[in-house]
C-alpha cells in the first residue's frame, strides 16, 4: 500500500500518512503557464495498491482535473489498483434534475473518475447517499457523526440537548446524531427561493430553554445555518451549536458566522480552512485523519469498514 496526495489538502494527507506510519509517494503536480496541469510520479509504483487523497474543493475544477490526471498517471504506471480517497466530493449537490434542462453533474463526475481508472472510492458524508449508485465500482461512504458525538459529550455539559436538522432533507443525519446522544429531534422548515438563498418558515419541535445542536454535511455561504440558528434563538433556545462535516465557507461566510448567534461552529478538516478560520474564536476544526486512516488500513487489509460505525 502507498499513499499519494494531490494539492487540495496536503495537511490532511500528511496527517493520514502519519496515522498509517507511511510516507507519501514522491510526485510532481504543477501547472504550465497556460494553466494546464502536469502530473509525474517520481518513483516506481508498479504492482502497488495506491490511495490518492484529493478533495474536490475550491478551486473545484482544478482539483477535479488534478485527481483525474493523477489516476491516469497511476494507471499508466502499472499500479495494481487505485483507490480515490475524496474527503470532500465536490459537485455532489447536483445529484438530480430539480428544473428542466440542467446537468446532473454528480453523475458526470462519477463517470469521469471511473473512466480515468479508479477501482474504488472512499469519501466522507456524501451530500446524497444515492450518489454511491452512480458508480459501478465500490464506494465507502464514511460518517463524521461518531466524531461529533464524542466531541459533544466531552465539551457540552447541558442536560437539555436537542439535535436540529436545518432542513427536512437533513432529518436522517440529525436523527443519527440524536440516537448516539440519546436526545430528541427538531426540524427547521426551510424554503429556498433560488440557489444560495434560504428562508426559514417554521421550527418543528420544542426548543425552548434547550441547547440546540444543528448538524449538516455542508456549510457553504452560511445563510441556511445562520438563519436556522436565529430562528431557534427566537423560539427560546438557550444556545446554538453547529456541527458540519465539510466547511466550504465561500465568500464572506466566516465573517457572517463570526457575527452570528452561533456559539460554536465545529467542522472537520476534509477541506483545508486553516487560513480562513485561524483567528475566529467560534469556529473549531476537528481532525478526521484517524477515521480516514483507519478506513484506508482496513481496505488495504481486506477487513470490514462498516464495523467502524457499530
Amino acid at each position: 500500500m502507498k499513499l499519494l496526495t494531490g494539492n487540495s489538502n496536503k495537511v490532511l494527507s500528511k496527517s493520514i500518512a502519519k496515522y498509517l506510519r507511511s510516507k507519501l509517494v514522491n510526485s510532481s503536480i504543477r501547472k504550465f503557464a497556460d494553466g494546464e496541469i502536469y502530473v509525474e510520479i517520481n518513483e516506481n509504483i508498479r504492482g502497488n495498491s495506491i490511495f490518492i487523497i484529493q478533495s474536490v474543493s475550491s478551486p473545484a475544477n482544478d482539483n477535479l482535473m488534478e485527481l483525474l490526471l493523477v489516476i491516469d498517471a497511476l494507471k499508466r504506471s502499472s499500479a495494481k489498483n487505485i483507490t480515490a480517497v475524496i474527503p470532500y466530493f465536490g459537485y455532489a449537490r447536483q445529484d438530480r434534475k430539480v428544473v428542466p434542462r440542467t446537468s446532473i453533474s454528480a453523475k458526470l463526475v462519477s463517470n469521469l473518475i471511473t473512466k480515468a481508472g479508479a477501482d474504488r472510492i472512499v469519501t466522507v458524508d456524501l451530500h446524497a447517499g444515492q450518489i454511491q449508485g452512480f458508480f459501478d465500482i465500490p464506494v465507502d461512504n464514511l460518517f463524521a457523526t461518531p466524531i461529533f458525538a464524542r466531541h459533544i459529550k466531552k465539551k457540552i455539559k447541558s442536560k437539555e440537548i436537542i439535535c436540529v436538522a436545518p432542513d427536512v432533507g437533513g432529518t436522517e443525519r440529525a436523527r443519527a446524531l440524536g440516537k448516539l446522544l440519546n436526545v430528541g429531534l427538531a426540524i427547521v422548515d426551510k424554503r429556498r427561493p433560488k440557489p444560495g438563498q434560504s428562508q426559514v418558515m417554521n421550527v418543528i419541535g420544542n426548543v425552548k430553554n434547550k441547547t440546540c445542536i444543528i448538524v449538516d454535511d455542508i456549510i457553504d455561504s452560511g445563510g441556511t445555518i445562520i438563519n436556522a440558528a436565529r430562528a431557534l434563538k427566537q423560539k427560546g433556545a438557550e444556545d446554538v451549536y453547529v456541527y458540519i462535516t465539510h466547511g466550504v465557507l465561500s465568500g464572506d461566510a466566516v465573517k457572517k458566522i463570526k457575527n452570528s448567534v452561533i456559539k460554536n461552529l465545529v467542522i472537520t478538516d476534509t477541506i483545508d480552512n486553516v487560513e480562513k478560520t485561524k483567528n475566529v474564536k467560534n469556529i473549531e476544526v476537528l481532525p478526521i485523519s484517524g477515521l480516514m486512516g483507519e478506513a484506508i488500513n482496513r481496505i488495504s487489509n481486506s477487513t470490514s469498514v462498516s464495523d467502524l460505525f457499530k
